[in-house]
Protein backbone atom coordinates (compact mmCIF):
# COMPACT_ATOMS: atom_id res chain seq x y z
CA UNK A 1 0.00 0.00 0.00
CA UNK A 2 1.02 3.56 -0.93
CA UNK A 3 2.75 5.07 2.61
CA UNK A 4 0.26 7.40 4.70
CA UNK A 5 1.18 10.15 7.30
CA UNK A 6 0.42 9.43 10.91
CA UNK A 7 -2.06 11.16 12.92
CA UNK A 8 -2.48 12.37 16.37
CA UNK A 9 -5.31 9.28 16.52
CA UNK A 10 -2.04 6.57 14.97
CA UNK A 11 0.23 7.95 17.95
CA UNK A 12 -2.11 8.03 20.50
CA UNK A 13 -2.88 4.14 19.48
CA UNK A 14 1.04 3.31 19.70
CA UNK A 15 1.85 5.07 22.87
CA UNK A 16 -0.73 2.66 24.60
CA UNK A 17 1.47 -0.07 23.89
CA UNK A 18 5.17 1.55 23.76
CA UNK A 19 5.60 5.29 25.75
CA UNK A 20 7.00 7.88 22.61
CA UNK A 21 7.07 11.22 22.27
CA UNK A 22 6.88 12.54 19.08
CA UNK A 23 7.58 16.02 16.66
CA UNK A 24 6.27 16.53 13.01
CA UNK A 25 7.75 18.48 10.16
CA UNK A 26 5.85 21.56 9.24
CA UNK A 27 3.50 20.42 7.54
CA UNK A 28 3.13 16.90 8.66
CA UNK A 29 2.20 16.60 5.08
CA UNK A 30 6.05 17.01 4.33
CA UNK A 31 6.79 13.94 6.23
CA UNK A 32 9.04 11.58 4.02
CA UNK A 33 11.45 9.88 6.30
CA UNK A 34 11.22 8.91 9.87
CA UNK A 35 13.69 9.20 12.93
CA UNK A 36 13.49 6.94 15.20
CA UNK A 37 15.35 7.90 18.82
CA UNK A 38 16.40 5.78 21.88
CA UNK A 39 17.74 8.11 24.67
CA UNK A 40 20.40 6.95 27.44
CA UNK A 41 20.77 5.03 29.97
CA UNK A 42 18.66 6.74 32.82
CA UNK A 43 16.96 8.90 30.62
CA UNK A 44 13.28 9.16 29.40
CA UNK A 45 12.15 9.93 25.73
CA UNK A 46 11.00 13.75 25.77
CA UNK A 47 14.20 15.14 25.97
CA UNK A 48 15.04 13.48 22.70
CA UNK A 49 11.62 14.00 20.99
CA UNK A 50 12.68 17.82 21.76
CA UNK A 51 16.24 17.19 20.23
CA UNK A 52 14.48 16.65 17.16
CA UNK A 53 12.43 19.66 17.33
CA UNK A 54 15.30 21.50 17.57
CA UNK A 55 17.49 19.68 14.87
CA UNK A 56 14.62 20.37 12.72
CA UNK A 57 15.48 18.10 9.97
CA UNK A 58 13.14 19.03 6.48
CA UNK A 59 10.53 16.34 6.33
CA UNK A 60 11.30 14.01 9.37
CA UNK A 61 8.59 12.96 11.53
CA UNK A 62 10.38 11.86 14.77
CA UNK A 63 9.85 9.31 17.29
CA UNK A 64 11.48 9.35 20.58
CA UNK A 65 11.00 5.72 22.73
CA UNK A 66 10.92 5.17 26.12
CA UNK A 67 13.82 2.52 27.29
CA UNK A 68 12.04 -1.11 27.89
CA UNK A 69 13.34 -1.45 31.65
CA UNK A 70 12.76 0.85 34.81
CA UNK A 71 16.29 1.42 36.30
CA UNK A 72 16.41 -0.52 39.84
CA UNK A 73 15.49 2.15 42.77
CA UNK A 74 18.63 1.44 44.37
CA UNK A 75 20.48 2.94 41.64
CA UNK A 76 18.45 6.62 41.54
CA UNK A 77 17.32 8.89 43.74
CA UNK A 78 14.52 10.64 42.40
CA UNK A 79 11.28 9.67 42.98
CA UNK A 80 10.13 10.47 39.24
CA UNK A 81 9.59 7.98 36.89
CA UNK A 82 11.80 9.14 34.31
CA UNK A 83 14.99 6.98 34.52
CA UNK A 84 15.06 3.83 32.21
CA UNK A 85 16.80 1.66 30.25
CA UNK A 86 17.76 -0.75 27.36
CA UNK A 87 19.03 -4.05 28.96
CA UNK A 88 17.79 -7.34 29.52
CA UNK A 89 19.49 -6.81 32.64
CA UNK A 90 21.93 -4.43 34.26
CA UNK A 91 25.14 -5.70 35.33
CA UNK A 92 27.41 -3.25 37.46
CA UNK A 93 31.46 -4.07 37.69
CA UNK A 94 31.78 -4.57 41.50
CA UNK A 95 35.43 -2.65 41.32
CA UNK A 96 35.04 0.40 38.45
CA UNK A 97 31.26 0.54 38.89
CA UNK A 98 30.66 0.95 34.98
CA UNK A 99 28.01 -0.67 33.40
CA UNK A 100 28.28 -3.60 31.09
CA UNK A 101 27.71 -2.02 27.39
CA UNK A 102 25.96 -5.28 26.47
CA UNK A 103 24.01 -6.40 28.99
CA UNK A 104 21.79 -8.11 25.59
CA UNK A 105 18.72 -6.30 24.30
CA UNK A 106 16.25 -9.24 23.00
CA UNK A 107 13.43 -7.73 25.28
CA UNK A 108 14.16 -4.34 23.28
CA UNK A 109 14.85 -5.60 20.07
CA UNK A 110 11.91 -7.14 20.05
CA UNK A 111 9.43 -4.40 21.13
CA UNK A 112 11.10 -1.94 18.69
CA UNK A 113 10.89 -3.78 15.86
CA UNK A 114 7.38 -5.56 16.19
CA UNK A 115 5.85 -2.36 17.70
CA UNK A 116 7.56 0.64 16.50
CA UNK A 117 9.18 -0.01 13.18
CA UNK A 118 6.97 -3.66 11.59
CA UNK A 119 3.68 -3.06 13.23
CA UNK A 120 3.47 0.62 13.16
CA UNK A 121 5.91 2.78 10.84
CA UNK A 122 5.67 -0.26 8.15
CA UNK A 123 2.29 -2.75 8.61
CA UNK A 124 0.14 0.24 9.26
CA UNK A 125 1.19 2.97 7.56
CA UNK A 126 3.03 1.12 4.80
CA UNK A 127 6.85 2.74 5.00
CA UNK A 128 9.57 0.78 4.51
CA UNK A 129 12.98 0.21 6.24
CA UNK A 130 14.86 2.52 4.03
CA UNK A 131 13.14 5.28 4.92
CA UNK A 132 14.11 5.28 8.60
CA UNK A 133 17.03 6.44 10.47
CA UNK A 134 17.90 5.43 13.93
CA UNK A 135 19.41 7.62 16.36
CA UNK A 136 20.82 6.91 19.49
CA UNK A 137 22.80 7.95 22.54
CA UNK A 138 25.01 6.04 24.58
CA UNK A 139 22.94 2.66 25.59
CA UNK A 140 20.70 3.59 22.81
CA UNK A 141 22.93 3.68 20.38
CA UNK A 142 24.05 0.48 21.10
CA UNK A 143 20.76 -0.60 20.61
CA UNK A 144 20.34 1.11 17.36
CA UNK A 145 23.33 -0.22 16.07
CA UNK A 146 22.35 -3.40 16.96
CA UNK A 147 19.02 -3.32 15.63
CA UNK A 148 20.68 -2.08 11.75
CA UNK A 149 23.03 -4.88 12.26
CA UNK A 150 20.53 -7.60 13.02
CA UNK A 151 18.42 -6.26 10.09
CA UNK A 152 20.82 -7.13 7.53
CA UNK A 153 20.17 -10.61 8.15
CA UNK A 154 16.23 -10.15 8.83
CA UNK A 155 14.31 -11.69 5.85
CA UNK A 156 14.58 -15.38 4.61
CA UNK A 157 17.00 -16.61 2.33
CA UNK A 158 15.70 -15.95 -1.30
CA UNK A 159 15.24 -18.97 -3.80
CA UNK A 160 17.47 -17.89 -6.75
CA UNK A 161 15.11 -20.29 -9.01
CA UNK A 162 12.02 -17.76 -7.81
CA UNK A 163 12.46 -15.67 -11.12
CA UNK A 164 10.80 -13.02 -9.66
CA UNK A 165 13.47 -10.21 -9.77
CA UNK A 166 10.83 -7.76 -7.97
CA UNK A 167 10.58 -9.91 -4.85
CA UNK A 168 13.72 -10.35 -4.81
CA UNK A 169 15.23 -6.57 -4.84
CA UNK A 170 11.99 -5.87 -2.28
CA UNK A 171 13.40 -8.45 0.27
CA UNK A 172 17.01 -6.59 -0.16
CA UNK A 173 15.13 -2.98 0.59
CA UNK A 174 13.69 -4.77 3.81
CA UNK A 175 17.51 -4.95 4.98
CA UNK A 176 19.00 -2.00 5.79
CA UNK A 177 18.00 1.55 7.39
CA UNK A 178 18.06 4.93 5.74
CA UNK A 179 21.28 5.59 8.21
CA UNK A 180 21.81 5.06 11.82
CA UNK A 181 23.57 7.65 14.36
CA UNK A 182 25.50 6.76 17.57
CA UNK A 183 26.98 8.96 20.25
CA UNK A 184 28.93 7.11 22.82
CA UNK A 185 27.43 3.60 21.78
CA UNK A 186 29.42 0.60 21.02
CA UNK A 187 27.63 -2.39 18.53
CA UNK A 188 26.67 -4.87 21.21
CA UNK A 189 28.19 -8.07 19.54
CA UNK A 190 24.95 -9.70 21.06
CA UNK A 191 23.13 -8.55 18.18
CA UNK A 192 25.78 -9.64 15.54
CA UNK A 193 25.47 -12.90 13.32
CA UNK A 194 27.65 -15.60 14.15
CA UNK A 195 27.24 -16.87 10.60
CA UNK A 196 30.87 -16.69 8.60
CA UNK A 197 28.55 -15.89 5.19
CA UNK A 198 27.25 -12.37 6.51
CA UNK A 199 27.39 -9.74 4.53
CA UNK A 200 27.88 -6.58 5.86
CA UNK A 201 25.27 -4.09 6.43
CA UNK A 202 24.04 -1.96 4.01
CA UNK A 203 22.79 1.01 6.49
CA UNK A 204 24.69 4.45 6.52
CA UNK A 205 26.32 4.26 9.98
CA UNK A 206 27.57 7.55 11.82
CA UNK A 207 29.90 7.33 14.91
CA UNK A 208 30.11 9.99 17.47
CA UNK A 209 32.83 9.58 20.63
CA UNK A 210 33.85 5.70 19.90
CA UNK A 211 37.03 4.62 20.66
CA UNK A 212 39.33 3.25 17.69
CA UNK A 213 38.66 -0.14 18.63
CA UNK A 214 35.11 0.16 18.94
CA UNK A 215 35.01 1.91 15.58
CA UNK A 216 37.09 -0.65 13.77
CA UNK A 217 33.96 -3.16 15.30
CA UNK A 218 31.47 -1.12 13.40
CA UNK A 219 33.50 -0.99 10.14
CA UNK A 220 34.02 -4.74 10.39
CA UNK A 221 29.81 -5.28 9.97
CA UNK A 222 28.67 -1.98 7.77
CA UNK A 223 29.81 -1.14 4.53
CA UNK A 224 29.92 2.49 4.81
CA UNK A 225 30.68 4.23 8.43
CA UNK A 226 32.05 7.51 9.20
CA UNK A 227 34.12 7.81 12.57
CA UNK A 228 34.33 11.66 14.37
CA UNK A 229 35.72 12.38 17.70
CA UNK A 230 35.52 15.99 19.32
CA UNK A 231 37.89 17.88 21.04
CA UNK A 232 36.55 17.05 24.02
CA UNK A 233 36.85 13.50 25.37
CA UNK A 234 33.47 12.60 27.33
CA UNK A 235 30.80 11.32 25.73
CA UNK A 236 27.65 13.59 25.48
CA UNK A 237 25.28 15.20 22.88
CA UNK A 238 26.32 18.06 20.62
CA UNK A 239 27.23 21.45 22.64
CA UNK A 240 27.99 23.97 19.91
CA UNK A 241 28.21 24.05 15.91
CA UNK A 242 31.22 22.65 15.36
CA UNK A 243 30.23 19.19 16.84
CA UNK A 244 26.19 19.04 15.17
CA UNK A 245 27.49 20.26 11.62
CA UNK A 246 29.41 16.96 11.03
CA UNK A 247 26.07 15.05 12.11
CA UNK A 248 24.05 17.38 10.32
CA UNK A 249 25.82 16.59 7.03
CA UNK A 250 25.53 12.93 7.57
CA UNK A 251 21.41 14.20 8.30
CA UNK A 252 21.66 15.88 5.24
CA UNK A 253 23.82 13.32 2.94
CA UNK A 254 20.99 10.24 3.62
CA UNK A 255 18.05 12.10 3.05
CA UNK A 256 18.88 13.66 -0.05
CA UNK A 257 21.24 9.67 -1.08
CA UNK A 258 19.42 8.21 -4.00
CA UNK A 259 19.12 4.34 -1.80
CA UNK A 260 18.12 2.64 -5.66
CA UNK A 261 21.43 3.68 -6.85
CA UNK A 262 23.43 2.89 -3.61
CA UNK A 263 21.33 -0.90 -3.74
CA UNK A 264 22.50 -1.54 -7.53
CA UNK A 265 25.82 -0.27 -6.90
CA UNK A 266 26.29 -3.51 -4.70
CA UNK A 267 27.19 -6.55 -5.67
Amino acid sequence: MPPRIPTEADFAELSSTMPIATHMPSPPESTTAFLVLFHGLGDYEPPFAGFAKNTNLPGVAAISVRGTAPLPAYIISSPEPRHFHWGDDLKIDPDTGDVDDDPGFERAAQLVMDKVIKGFLMEKLGWETRDIMLFGFGQGGSLALGLASRLRSAPAVVDVTEGDEALQQQKKKDTYFKGVVSIGGPLPMSMVSTSSAREKSLTAAFLLQLDEDQADAVKNEFKNVTAIRWKRKDIGMPQDMEEVLPMMKFFADRLKADLDAEEAAEP
